[in-house]
Formats: structure tokens, sequence, C-alpha cells
């Protein structure tokens, strides 16, 4: 198995940051309306390889160079995040052909801005230090307002310093700030938390603690409760500790980090400054250093009804065990608020047999047709799921 006294430090901060992997990019498209959403480079793609169960269809809905975190306004406009790259699209299926046919870049030169969120009217993009809006950016997509600053006093620390966000129930805006670090114990009690703000960026607190990089979350369709996905510590070995699917009941929960994982593994650094026994186990074990990062519970009609309010989480895959893992989406199986089991939905972006890999799931998002966006930052594109009864 690598480890880090095997990897120069400057090729670490790239495999960290990349996955270890080699991309291929779709052509870069121009701040407006006429910047093709697909060219032909999406027909390039094995799209043949990806398995999934009887009905179920993929294809390309555009392409997007480092397509991260998703998220969709009430009109259909759907918004699209980078962590690798600097840029921030929005992408509009205009002819009902579940293809987007256009793409904007609303902002660039931006720092990581892996999180977005749509909320009246205006969208909310994260970076890694500071919380920005576009002011009614669906009247603008052809002309972008600059970003306005509503929280700048993030930390500035890069090692899981990109941000996933979306809004809660409760109408707050949620913000995770990862451990900078593999293991560490921080002084600042912000790292390894989520946060959550009012949407003007008054009113910052901490909702968890313990969480060492959460990048999704999402929450529960009829218990309105927080379900956010949680990647593991390194460097204990290819098979632990696991990276973790928690519930976040309630404010004031502690998930482990630094000194407990997956529940029950005291940290060999950490663990006897506070046992396991003080923190929330996991509601599920997702698997060594899979690398779970977006997720959402199926609410649409198009699917079988057996998925109603279960989970699809997005795992993007490990990028230092000696026999890859995850690259997939998993089907996460609840009665209630209790895991009752976890599949693979969809599977093929990793051979094998040969352990090569061409695409990583990163976020999910539900069309209001019930079909299921995919966003893909090594293939650099997003594809959608959809179901049709044979």
């Amino acid at each position: 198995m690598i480890t880090l006294k095997t990897i120069p430090a400057a090729l670490l901060v790239v495999m960290l940051a990349c996955g270890n992997s080699t991309e291929v990019r779709p052509p870069e498209s121009k701040a407006d309306a006429s910047a093709p959403a697909l060219t032909g480079y999406a027909a390039t793609l094995p799209l043949d390889k990806v398995k999934l169960p009887a009905g179920f269809k993929i294809d390309v809905y555009a392409e997007v160079e480092d397509a991260r975190s998703l998220a969709i306004s009430p009109s259909g406009v759907v918004y699209v995040g980078n962590r690798n790259k600097d840029k921030v699209y929005a992408l509009k299926d205009t002819d009902g052909d579940f293809k987007a046919d256009k793409k904007w870049v609303l902002a660039s030169g931006l720092n990581m801005p892996n999180g977005v969120a749509f909320r009246d009217g205006d969208l909310y993009i994260a970076e890694v230090s500071r919380i920005t809006k576009l002011p009614a950016i669906e009247s603008k997509l052809d002309n972008p307002p600059a970003p306005v600053v509503i929280k700048d006093d993030y930390p500035k620390e890069t090692h899981h310093g990109w941000k996933y966000i979306a809004f809660g129930p409760d109408g707050k805006l949620y913000v995770p700030v990862g451990a900078p670090c593999n293991i560490c114990e921080s002084k600042d009690e912000i790292f390894a938390s989520i946060t959550r703000l009012n949407k003007d960026g008054s009113g910052r607190e901490i909702f968890a603690q313990g969480v060492r990089n959460s990048v999704g979350f999402t929450w529960h369709p009829v218990t309105k409760e927080l379900w956010f996905t949680d990647n593991g510590r390194d460097m204990l070995g290819d098979d632990v500790p696991s990276c973790e699917l928690n519930l976040a009941a309630k404010p004031g929960m502690h998930f482990g980090y630094p000194y407990c994982h997956e529940g029950g593994i005291k940290d060999p650094e950490f663990g006897d400054k506070r046992p396991c026994s003080e923190f929330t186990a996991p509601a599920d074990k997702l698997g060594p250093h899979v690398a779970p990062l977006g997720l959402k519970f199926y609410t649409g009609t198009m699917f079988p009804a057996s998925y109603k309010n279960q989970l699809i989480v997005a795992e993007h895959g490990s990028w230092n065990r000696s026999k890859k893992s995850g690259y997939n989406l998993s089907l996460v199986k609840l009665n209630g608020n209790k895991v009752t089991g976890h599949e693979v939905f969809a599977s093929g972006w990793m051979d094998d047999a040969t352990q090569k890999v061409w695409g990583r799931p990163v976020d999910v998002l539900l069309l209001p047709d019930g079909s299921m966006l995919v966003s893909d930052d090594q293939a650099n594109v997003i594809y959608r799921i959809s179901y049709k009864k044979g």
C-alpha cells in the first residue's frame, strides 16, 4: 500500500486534489448563451460499461469540466460548481429533450468553488474561506453580476477546504468545514464541523462536530432530519476505517473525529483522550476509503415504488487503497430512520479486473420528472439516469 512517506509532497497535493487520475476534458465553454452544453466529446465515453438495474438508462446530460456539486432552481436551471477549477456554471434544457443545450459561465477566478445552492432567486457559492451570492441570477444569465460576499471569515486552509452547501428545511444555509489534515486535534472548534447560518451571513453556529470531511448532505423528506456522508481518515490500512453515513437528528451531536472512527475504532494517536462511547455512531458504514460525497433521498415518481424515500449516494472512489474501492452509486435502504442495508445501484466507472477508472461520481440531483442527474469530475460530464418499465 502507498504511504505518505513514499509520496513527494508536491505529488501528494495533486493526488489528494485529483484522486491520482488522468482526466480527458471536453472543450471549455464561453460565457455566453451560445456555448454548447454537448459536443462530440460525450459520444467518446463508454456509457455501455455502466451497469444499472433492469429498466434504468444512463445518458449524458451536459459536458462540464470538473463537474462537482449540483443545485437546481424552480425554473429548471441547473447550477454546477468546481473544485480543481475556478468556475461556476449554469445549464438549461430549453427544448425538453433532457439534454442541456445552453451553458453559461457565471463566475470565474474563484477559489475551489465546489458548493452551489439556490434560494429566492439568488445563487449561493461556497469557496474555501467565503460564501458569496449572485443576486437575481436567472434574469442575468447572459450578463452575470459580480459575486456579493455574505460571509468571508471561514478558514483559509485548503486541505479539505472545499465545501458542499445546501439550504435546510429551517431556511438556514449549512456549510461544512473539513479537518485541515488527515488526522489532527484542532484548537479552533470550527474545523471538522458542519456550521449553519442565515442566508444574509449572520448568526453562524456549529450544528455538528467530529465530522472529518463531509462533502454531501441532505434532509429526510418526512422527518426533515439531516443525513450526511463523511470521509474516513487515511493511513490506517486498506480496510479501516469505513467511510460513514450519519444522521444528525438535532444540533450539538458529535460524530467522533479525531478520537473515534466508524463508531468503534479508537484512533491510535488521539483515541485515549475520549472514548468512542461519547460519540454518535454512524447510521451506516459504507466501506473503507470509498469516499462518499453527494446523496439524495429519492422523492420522485419515475423510479419503481421501492426507491421512494431511499438514499442514493455517490461514491467518488479511493485514492490510495492498494485495491481500489468505490466509484459507484450506492442505494442505501431505510425503514424510517434506520438503515437496513446498502447495495450497489450503478457501477462500471472502474474495471474491476484492471482497476482502471474512467469516471468518478460526485453529486446527485433529482429533476422534476423524477429522473436523476449525477456529476462526474473525471469524465467531465453530468449524466441523467432515467427509468422506463419494460
